[in-house]
């Protein structure tokens, strides 16, 4: 009999959207365990007492998995399916860089691109469409996915543009990636959350800018902080 496989995530999250999509790709059962992140739950907080923030996977009677990219490959790993991870040690590592490309080069600068303003804002704003260019190079010509004709790695990796950062744009009033600009990333995320597969996962659009849209004022709060390091 398999071990049983639990995901403890919340509502909404990209993050938590990384893990289950890798999950439903493999054809892993598994149980979804919603959290409240305003009111964390023991079961959290024993899993996961370092950050305290969810995904956090669980598999039978092993330690507990954390953070979303490092679940996906475990994923990929624990479990029979499709592989989401290439399987030449070259594209593998490809993969990988770009993924931390986003996590590491990109996030924070599009964070205050959405939510401050003036100069500092004009200069996030250059810096990510940049960003988003190098990253739109990595999707080769005629293929649908960043993995090829399936969805992959680094296509898991950067989901949540396919859905959050249009809710995001929204809620900010400002836009980042068009399809002016980035056709080719633009088209990705279209046939990314229209796969049957990734659209079992996404959360619906209305209740997401609900539930993010009173948060603006802490998400302009961090993009301030943020920018005062750079």
């Amino acid at each position: 009999m398999a071990e049983p496989v639990k995901l403890i995530g919340c509502f909404g999250s990209p993050f938590v959207h990384r893990a289950e999509v890798a999950l439903q790709l493999k054809g892993v059962p598994y149980e979804l365990i919603e959290e409240d992140v305003n009111n964390k739950s023991d079961l959290l907080l024993k899993h996961n007492p370092v950050h305290q923030k969810v995904p956090v996977l669980l598999h039978g009677d092993r330690p507990a998995i954390c953070e979303s990219l490092v679940i996906v490959e475990y994923i990929d790993e624990a479990f029979d399916g499709p592989l989401l991870l290439p399987s030449d040690p070259h594209d593998r590592a490809v993969a990988r860089f770009w993924a931390a490309f986003m996590y590491k080069e990109c996030k924070d600068s599009m964070w205050i691109a959405l939510w401050t303003d003036g100069e500092v804002q004009a200069r996030a704003v250059r810096e990510t469409k940049k960003n988003l260019t190098l990253l739109e190079g990595q999707l080769q010509e005629g293929k649908r996915f960043f993995g090829g004709e399936a969805i992959g790695f680094l296509d898991i990796a950067v989901g949540g543009m396919s859905h959050w950062m249009g809710v995001f744009e929204e809620i900010a009033g400002v836009r980042l990636l068009t399809e002016e600009e980035h056709p080719t990333l633009c088209r990705w995320a279209k046939e990314y959350a229209a796969d049957e597969t990734v659209q079992r996962c996404l959360p619906d659009r209305d209740r997401v800018v609900a539930a993010l849209t009173p948060r603006k004022e802490l998400y302009v709060s961090i993009a301030k902080a943020m920018a005062a390091q750079k």
